[in-house]
């Protein structure tokens, strides 16, 4: 294990685009949807050999710490910590800093996401442990582009320019810049060039080079590491968070930081990578009958294809039906188009705007 790492797990989300599974109290990182294993779970269990449980810090909502806690039981509570305000993931990253840099003034920390699907797991943990090496030597920021297979328009991409000599196997490179989720026939080219990698959202950096940076380029986040870091580890901690993310603008890291910076390393990442973000995305990580049914739980079907249907402690049959998904729980049935699955995130904002629906979200 490497001396003076840490990670830390992004898990603050409420996953509204998989209501109703998931919900306010119980958010997708703290459901099973793909295995046994919750999401958070198979998260902290892919950092397993490399970096020691208590140097693996959660971070999540305030209202979610004591159901995070529950799953996380590998880890010490105070390793998970809540913020009381949504500021996205600029904030996060800083709070984590404070945290990291209290404990440790040498360390250096990967940020990884709940939310993500892994594969090749030996070759992502290689990446991750190069990576911490290369940040703990080295003034940089380091992102993890993951090399695209096919040219996606889901994800936000990551140009990279010229080679960064480092030991190990992992190809690191200077990067260029970062963009948006293209269009199809832009997003064929960056497949064509070579150079043009997925913005994984996951990053590589020593608690020095991170502070140096917010100072330049973000001095509100790097006041509040400053202002955090005495009362890490003290009863005092949670009411500090709060006092400082109240005033925070909502922004996240890339375009708080790394889309400013001009040390930017990518680690190019050849290990299998999903960010499941939708019940589409779900679905490939499914079982699938011979009509392309995508199930979890009990389901009976007659001349019906490629349909998404998650059936909690009931038998949900389905006739000559295509295309939809169907997702029961205790208190809400959802069907929709697979073509509208993005649109459940709408849904629940205005069932919560009507507010007669609380007890369901």
């Amino acid at each position: 294990m490497l001396e003076h790492a840490y990670a830390v797990v992004l898990a603050g989300g409420y996953g509204e685009r998989f209501w109703p599974a998931s919900t306010m109290r119980r958010p997708k990182q703290l459901l099973s949807l793909l295995g046994e294993r919750t999401m958070l779970e198979m998260a902290v269990d892919r950092l397993a050999g490399l970096i020691p449980p208590e140097r693996v810090l959660v971070l999540t909502s305030a209202d979610l710490v004591a159901a995070t806690v529950e799953r996380s039981r590998d880890l010490p509570p105070g390793n998970v910590i809540g913020e009381p305000t949504r500021r996205d993931t600029a904030a996060a990253v800083a709070l984590a800093c404070a945290v990291v840099k209290a404990r440790d003034p040498e360390g250096v920390f990967c940020v990884v996401t709940a939310d993500h699907v892994m594969g090749d797991l030996e070759i992502f943990r290689q990446t991750l442990a190069e990576g911490l090496l290369v940040a703990a030597a080295d003034d940089v920021l380091i992102t993890i582009g993951i090399t695209p297979t096919w040219p996606s328009t889901a994800f936000g991409y990551v140009e990279a320019g010229e080679p960064f000599e480092a030991p190990g196997d992992v190809v690191f490179r200077r990067v260029t810049r970062f963009v948006e989720k293209p269009d199809a026939q832009t997003a064929a080219g960056y497949l064509a060039s070579g150079d043009f990698s997925w913005n994984s959202g996951m990053f590589i950096w020593s608690v020095n080079a991170l502070s140096d940076a917010f100072r330049i380029h973000a001095p509100a986040l790097a006041a509040m590491i400053d202002a955090l870091v005495p009362d890490v580890d003290t009863d005092d901690f949670p009411a500090a968070i709060a006092a400082a993310f109240e005033p925070l603008e909502k922004i996240s890291i890339d375009y708080a930081l790394m889309e400013r910076a001009d040390n930017i390393l990518m680690a190019e990442g050849i290990f299998a990578w999903g960010d499941v973000g939708s019940w589409p995305e779900v679905a490939e990580h499914l079982p699938t009958d011979e009509h392309g049914n995508a199930c979890r739980g009990s389901v009976e079907s007659i001349d019906s294809t490629n349909n998404i249907v998650l059936s909690e402690g009931r038998l949900t049959a389905l006739i000559g039906i295509e295309d939809l998904v169907i997702v029961h729980t205790d208190e809400v049935t959802l069907i929709c188009p697979k073509s509208r699955a993005q649109d459940v995130k709408h849904l629940v904002t205005k069932l919560r705007a009507g507010g007669r629906w609380d007890s369901v979200l």
